[in-house]
């Protein structure tokens, strides 16, 4: 059985909350400020790291005592998080979410990305993304909602492989020359077979069924180099997502992913030296399959207009956003008569003019 680790303030010995400002711990109550070595206690869960083959066969006895569950009544969400940590919102869809009882399951993740983004950067960032547009509902998103949300760690698998295979291609060269009386074209007819191996290391797939895949997979890249070891001290003020997609069924997803790199970099090698090439066959085999499980650092924003929902993700270690804006049809109306009146206008002076 794990037990939540609370990191206490040195020297006043309150808990103490991270802030992704200043990539530290402070102390609300005496106003102390620490950086993890400070911390960290080392003797804490130092046994406990994930591996997926044991826990595959632990499951059913992993608990982790001490920290909350918050459930979505209208998605069905279940979010979790430090006990000194209040939730109020979903970061799936807005809705109002309620505390439930101490919940068991949570495993320790390999490692985790902290935030370095925080509300500040954070209603910039939205600023900056909906500037220039507009046609944009007014107060679409709005600095109030911006200070409600909580930034949530994502559950993600990291794969480690190595690949190795070989793909065909049909490949043409063309030339062409001219005499006195003709213009010739010659087309040279080529089988190119590619061979080669390559290594990968922490290719991403996020755990969470509830989360778009092509909403994650805009939101890469993230720093791996970035990742600490995990320590619980970093929920706070945060939530995170429970995976609900174990490793073995997101490695297709992975596997897939890796795959068509390996055709991109054959690909890559033999495009230039000719004029058309079209794939082949192909055959990639994976073996030496490790993977990781860290927690990765997102904002979700969640808003509706005319009645459809609209999802906006950033990505907390690096700012980047991602996700459609709406069109306010009125909006959009007032503009195009705006531009229909200033054209008749152009056209009724040029006429003027010229009579």
């Amino acid at each position: 059985m794990s037990e939540l680790v609370s990191f206490k303030c040195p020297s006043c010995g309150s808990p103490l909350k991270y802030s992704a400002e200043k990539r530290r711990f402070s102390c609300e109550y005496c106003g102390g400020d620490f950086d993890f070595e400070t911390v960290q206690n080392a003797d804490v869960n130092a046994d406990t790291e994930f591996d997926w083959g044991d826990y595959k066969e632990n499951v059913p006895n992993e608990t982790l005592e001490g920290t909350v569950s918050y459930v979505c009544k209208s998605c069905g969400a279940e979010i979790v998080t430090d006990a000194t940590t209040a939730a109020s919102l979903c970061p799936y869809c807005g809705s109002t979410i309620v505390m439930e009882e101490n919940v068991s399951g949570m495993i320790k993740p390999n490692g985790i990305i902290p935030f370095r983004v925080d509300k500040k950067q954070l209603k910039d960032i939205v600023a900056n993304y909906c500037r220039g547009h507009r046609l944009l509902p007014k107060n679409f998103i709005t600095e109030q909602r911006i200070e409600k949300i909580q930034g949530m760690y994502v559950p993600f698998w990291l794969y480690d492989c190595h690949a190795d295979g070989s793909m065909g291609f049909n490949g043409t060269r063309v030339r062409t020359w001219s005499d006195a009386r003709y213009h010739y074209t010659e087309t040279s007819y080529y089988y190119v077979d590619c061979e080669g191996e390559m290594s990968f290391s922490q290719v991403p797939v996020d755990g969470s069924f509830r989360m778009g895949d092509p909403l994650m997979d805009s939101l890469e890249p993230f720093d791996f180099k970035d990742i600490q070891e995990f320590a619980y001290g970093y929920l706070s003020g945060f939530v995170a997502d429970r995976f609900d997609q174990d490793a073995d069924t997101c490695l297709p997803r992975a596997t897939a992913r890796i795959k068509s790199s390996v055709a991109t970099a054959f690909t890559q090698s033999v495009r230039g030296y000719y004029a058309t090439l079209s794939p082949g066959r192909s055959h990639i085999g994976l073996d030496q399959t490790k993977v990781n499980y860290v927690l990765l650092p997102v904002y979700f924003i969640t808003t509706s207009f005319n009645g459809e929902k609209y999802e906006y993700a950033v990505n907390g270690q690096t700012g980047k956003m991602v996700g459609q804006l709406p069109v306010d049809p009125r909006r959009s109306l007032r503009y195009t008569l705006g531009i229909a009146a200033g054209v008749a206008a152009a056209a009724l002076a040029l006429a003027t003019f010229v009579l």
